[in-house]
């Protein structure tokens, strides 16, 4: 990966990882902290900060609430996504509500990214 490097996005980054929305707390606390691949939460990537990364698989993860779903966040979404995968870093995807209702699920599909490196 390009190593890609904005300092001014390290307090913002401090800031998420303080105050993880309640599915951020679900994904990390129950799953991800306890994987044997690494992650960290709230990453710098360039001009962005992932929510989940995981340097071994080259895997972000971002999880979307409501206000993902306009017009104008789904570009920046967009956006955002072709910037991580320019960089080699694939990106995973899931609503709220899919954490909330759906996270064996979550967790399965997780985990099968993670064997596919």
């Amino acid at each position: 990966m390009n190593k890609l490097y904005n300092a001014k996005l390290i307090p913002n980054a401090k800031n998420l990882r303080k105050n993880m929305t309640e599915e951020e707390r679900r994904l990390w606390f129950t799953f991800l902290r306890f994987l044997p691949q690494k992650f960290v939460r709230q990453k710098v990537i360039g001009p962005y900060i992932a929510d989940f990364y995981c340097a071994e698989a080259s895997l972000a993860i971002e999880l979307d609430g409501a206000q993902h779903f306009d017009e104008e966040q789904m570009q920046y979404d967009a956006k955002r996504t072709a910037f991580f995968e320019g960089q080699g870093v694939r990106v995973a995807r899931y609503t709220n509500r899919e954490i909330n209702e759906e996270f064996e699920s979550v967790k399965a599909d997780i985990a099968l990214r993670l064997g596919k490196e």
